[in-house]
């Protein structure tokens, strides 16, 4: 008997036949002798819907009370899919992030998980019950608040289940067959991947493959952790996401020299224009955006121009943040001295992510090439021992990335990849 934790995202549950339909895969999984846990989203768009309500009655929501109206999405879920369990004849149980001992700090919106207590869980498990959890969502440590984990954290909650009840593999269901070499909605021939290291799972994620959240790729690795990404709309095999080890080079990694192309276009670029070239300028800048808790990604400082002694300073960071940086950096403009700040949203990250390309000279110049062969100009540059990443114009988004994944073959002979929900998770 294996313990098996399921994660199915809002797709998966859009309405009342999708919800039927995940209730007998998880009964299935219950009947093939497994002890069941799962983790549910809201459906659908609700979460969405229920922001955009919480606006029009304030356009500054408190904290408290939003992570209170968002959590009401995933509590719906997991009602109605106990109820559709119940009805194929089994019982499940379906608990709050809270009630499944979720523990977190207090920072509403994005909270970070800290610990998870899964008593009740185990005592259901015990008593052959089914359980289904709510995503998403937990309990302050301190303050005992509901609070709820940001984009992605029923990918999380999925994960820190799977770690705190040392289960043997963590599912996670969404609209596609598995982890693909490149969005499929862009690259229709994108192929995809039978398996990928934690490594370069976190490298994709962290550039904008929207298949897995980031925390969520963090986590299994830190406890080992394999988890199966699969499609709740077919019975196919998806792709696994597992420590790079002797017994999978070679063969799960396919000696792939690259694993995929991913994309984001949800970041902007800010350039702090003629900062003093002095020691220390450059420490004050990212120390005045760190108090603002604002994350940064890719940072270029020119060199400094010997007639001014001035120098620019461009970085990238997540556009919902880019108001919050300008307002922070003007506030301190004559401190630090600097003559003006410059904001472009209209730009887009393309990423080449592969472990094979450490030990393979030549990937930089063919990827360099096949951009600029694609008609595409590069304004930032930035690299890790298993990925490079350029910042283009976000109207050359999709030439790079089709022109990138051409160059290293990634193509497959036929379609491959079915976006079944629409959505993409």
């Amino acid at each position: 008997m294996a313990l098996v934790v399921q994660k199915y995202g809002g797709s998966s549950v859009a309405d009342a036949a999708c919800v039927k339909r995940v209730a007998q895969r998880i009964v299935a999984t219950k009947k093939a002798g497994n002890d069941v846990v799962v983790v549910v989203s809201a459906m659908g768009d609700t979460t969405d819907e229920l922001i955009d309500l919480a606006q029009q009655i304030s356009p500054l929501p408190p904290g408290r009370e939003l992570d209170m109206l968002l959590t009401a999405g995933e509590r719906i879920s997991m009602a109605l899919l106990a109820m559709a369990i119940a009805n194929l004849g089994h019982e499940a149980r379906s608990f709050t992030g809270s009630q499944a001992g979720v523990i977190t700090d207090g920072s509403h919106g994005r909270a970070r998980i800290i610990d998870v207590t899964p008593g009740r869980i185990r005592s259901a498990l015990d008593e052959d019950s089914i359980c289904i959890v709510a995503g998403f969502q937990g309990v302050s440590q301190n303050s005992k608040d509901i609070t709820t984990l940001g984009r992605g954290g029923s990918d999380t909650t999925a994960v820190a289940l799977a770690a705190a009840l040392d289960a043997d593999v963590c599912e996670i269901y969404t609209d596609v067959d598995g982890v693909f070499t490149a969005d499929p909605r862009i690259v229709k021939t994108a192929r995809k991947i039978p398996r990928i290291s934690y490594e370069e799972m976190l490298e994709m994620a962290a550039c904008g493959a929207k298949i897995l959240h980031l925390r969520c790729v963090e986590y299994a690795r830190r406890y080992n952790i394999p988890i199966h990404v699969r499609s709740s709309f077919s019975q196919k095999e998806g792709t696994w996401v597992v420590a790079s080890t002797d017994s999978t080079e070679g063969t799960a990694m396919e000696n792939a020299i690259i694993s995929g192309v991913a994309h984001d276009r949800s970041e902007a670029k800010i350039t702090v224009v003629g900062v003093p070239d002095k020691v220390g300028e450059a420490a004050t800048i990212f120390t005045i955006l760190s108090d603002a808790e604002i994350n940064l990604d890719m940072i270029v400082q020119n060199v400094s121009a010997a007639s001014t002694g001035r120098t620019d300073i461009s970085f990238t960071l997540p556009a919902t943040d880019g108001q919050t940086a300008m307002t922070a950096l003007n506030k301190v403009k004559e401190r630090i001295g600097f003559q003006s700040l410059r904001y472009d949203d209209r730009i887009g990250k393309v990423s080449l992510i592969g472990a094979g390309m450490r030990s393979h000279p030549g990937v930089t110049a063919k990827f360099f090439s096949a951009i600029a062969d694609a008609g595409v100009n590069i304004e930032m540059i930035s690299t890790s021992e298993i990925r490079i990443s350029v910042v283009v114009d976000g109207d050359d988004v999709d030439n790079a990335v089709g022109a990138a994944h051409r160059a290293f073959d990634l193509d497959s002979d036929q379609v491959e990849a079915v976006v079944y929900g629409g959505t993409g998770r």
